[in-house]
């Protein structure tokens, strides 16, 4: 039998809480149990003194270190528990914890409260340190019965339904597809037809698809994180629309004149191999100038077809997403042809903008939308190429004031930014 242990000075808060619903059901079927200890039992003085004030001054209380150890370790010595210290210098908990969690058949939980505990405590009994999130609660109880639910149901017959936990939330990377039950109409909503054509096959399509979309809406930063099938990680790459476009028109020059800029040799090469890398699916060079783009054009000719493709077929296919344009509505069109819509366009700037769209953000609108990420040269757009923009993404912030990355070096951050691998 599982044991969850845990060390508070209230331990009638875990009373009711587990007295309903089907975690009730595996207690009273013997697959685990709560065990509430009161540290105060394990304080020597006459007051049951659990908390003091800190030394070195400073608002609140601080939990003592001699009734926590002294109850850890009795635990330790008698049920070789694994100690965690809920604390908000844990790591976060998420799913793949409670499913490591389940491997221990005894889990001790350290309920902090007022401004935490004596640091010798993490030092002398505590194995790990799991934290909720980035919140503040009043005491590390409520932490406690939130893993020991995300735990408890994960034990073989805690659930009703063997293969309830095979299709949740984040256990595969993705959230999980609506759901809908009797009555077939709702206020004039019908459940969809598929769900009644008895094709199960089409249903779980239906169902994988619902996910992926709902992920890709509200928790695109999910999918990073999983270890998703490879078939449902290359469907959901599919659904990406992102190109990078590098404008050599209208830029400013260090006087803030504007002026057009010349194609370099690295604007072609390593540009190209960055947005190979990163699944983007058309790079443009963008210049006005006849000349720039027949020069970059030969380069482009020599890599894909002359002696460039057998000296080096890695260079050869980074060039394959590689097109040289005279406009940026040449470019809008070819795009909105591809894809049945024009493109969000989207600027970037070292400087800072409070009406900026975040990495994430930007991640998000790649699976609405089809994006074109444009990049500048010289010193930077225009101020009028920027208000063109739907979006301006926000900075790539260094380490101090210092912001001076070549475009070659931002693309390559950006794009590795808004990876979804």
């Amino acid at each position: 039998m599982k044991t969850f242990n845990v060390l508070t000075i209230f331990p009638d808060m875990f009373k009711s809480p587990f007295e309903l619903g089907v975690l009730s059901k595996g207690i009273e079927k013997g697959l685990f149990k709560i065990n509430p200890i009161n540290l105060r039992d394990f304080a020597e003085d006459k007051h049951k003194m659990t908390d003091d004030y800190q030394y070195g001054g400073g608002a609140g209380l601080v939990m003592k270190p001699e009734p926590i150890v002294r109850a850890a370790r009795k635990l330790k010595s008698t049920e070789n528990s694994h100690i965690i210290l809920l604390d908000p210098r844990g790591k976060t908990f998420n799913q793949q914890k409670a499913e490591e969690l389940l491997q221990y058949e005894s889990l001790t939980f350290i309920c902090g409260r007022y401004e935490g505990v004596d640091e010798r405590v993490r030092n002398l009994v505590v194995d790990e340190e799991i934290s909720l999130g980035d919140f503040i609660i009043t005491g590390g109880e409520l932490a406690a019965m939130v893993i020991i639910d995300a735990v408890a149901r994960l034990i073989s017959g805690v659930l009703g339904d063997e293969t309830s936990t095979q299709e949740e939330s984040f256990l595969k990377g993705l959230l999980e597809y609506p759901h809908y039950t009797r009555p077939h109409e709702f206020e004039g909503l019908k459940v969809p037809k598929i769900l009644i054509s008895g094709h199960h096959q089409k249903i779980n399509e239906w169902r994988l698809e619902k996910s992926i979309k709902t992920t890709l809406q509200n928790r695109v930063d999910l999918i990073k994180k999983s270890a998703l099938d490879s078939d449902v990680l290359s469907r959901i790459k599919k659904r990406r629309r992102l190109y990078v476009g590098l404008m050599h028109y209208p830029m400013y020059d260090k006087e803030k004149n504007i002026v057009a800029t010349a194609i370099t040799n690295m604007d072609l090469h390593d540009i190209s191999r960055s947005c190979k890398t990163f699944g983007v699916r058309n790079y443009y060079v963008i210049n006005p100038l006849p000349a720039q783009r027949e020069i970059a054009n030969r380069v482009l000719k020599h890599w894909r077809e002359g002696y460039g493709a057998t000296y080096n077929e890695n260079r050869k296919e980074a060039f394959g997403v590689t097109k040289v344009k005279e406009s940026l509505i040449e470019v809008i069109d070819e795009i909105e042809k591809a894809e049945g819509e024009k493109p969000l366009l989207v600027g970037t700037t070292a400087r800072k903008r409070d009406d900026a769209v975040s990495f994430d953000e930007l991640k998000k609108l790649t699976f609405e939308k089809p994006v074109l990420l444009l990049f500048g040269t010289g010193w930077g757009f225009s101020d009028d190429m920027l208000e063109v923009c739907d979006y301006i993404l926000e900075r790539i912030k260094g380490y101090d004031e210092f912001n001076h990355l070549s475009v070659r070096s931002a693309v390559a951050i950006i794009l590795d930014r808004l990876n979804i691998n």
